[in-house]
């Protein structure tokens, strides 16, 4: 695993997530299969394509590194940001696997925030947070995308509680579009949108799910 010493810092007074947050991914990461698989979301991968060529991309709650990959072998320039160690550890397997190079930190995003240079895109799928923090996360992530940089979103709605096919049981995680657009004012969003779709990932998103995309711009 490689963690860029240069990317991070404190930042001070955010939110924080529940405790033990990190120990609780990587016990759903232990072992050898990919519990998300190890192919790219369905909406990442149709969203690629308004990327700059070779953009160096900042990819939230990475997980497992199927998303990271994707855009590496896409010939972006990745960093993967994750509480689980040994989800990272495995995308590092998977990357090196496949023959490309990303970067990974394991941080708690409370607690992180990018200092690198400006960034083309940013990569938020199933990032679910509480309130106060996802705002903080995701705010914090758009004011370091250079001007027309793009943020790539999707995440389950309230209305996936109970489905069974994916995502938290508790509501509060899941963002509405009418919420993200509140909560995102620095950002210059381009398509937002609830929908059903089926998703297929692996063991972990399997089924009909509610979901809101989102696609913005920095300014």
């Amino acid at each position: 695993m490689t963690q860029n010493q240069n990317t991070s810092l404190q930042a001070g007074g955010a939110p924080r997530p529940p405790e033990g947050i990190g120990q609780a991914w990587d016990a759903r990461y232990a072992g050898d299969a990919f519990f998300y698989g190890q192919e790219p979301n369905d909406f990442l991968r149709e969203s690629e394509p308004l990327l700059v060529r070779g953009a160096r991309v900042l990819s939230l709650a990475e997980g497992e590194g199927r998303n990271a990959v994707f855009l590496a072998e896409r010939g972006h320039r990745v960093v993967g940001v994750d509480a689980s160690a040994v989800g990272l550890a495995k995308a590092q397997t998977l990357a090196a696997a496949r023959g490309v190079h990303i970067e990974t930190v394991v941080a708690d995003l409370s607690a992180w925030q990018w200092t690198g240079e400006p960034l083309d895109g940013v990569v938020a799928i199933w990032c679910h947070l509480p309130v106060p923090l996802r705002a903080h996360v995701l705010n914090a992530a758009i004011a370091a995308l250079r001007p027309g940089g793009l943020l790539i979103l999707e995440s389950y709605t309230p209305d996936q509680v109970g489905r069974g096919t994916g995502g938290p049981p508790n509501p509060a995680l899941l963002p509405t579009a009418a919420l993200l657009r509140e909560e995102l004012r620095g950002l210059d969003v381009e398509h937002l949108v609830e929908r059903e779709r089926h998703v297929s990932e692996g063991a972990g998103h399997l089924g009909l799910s509610a979901v809101v995309q989102l696609r913005g711009r920095g300014r």
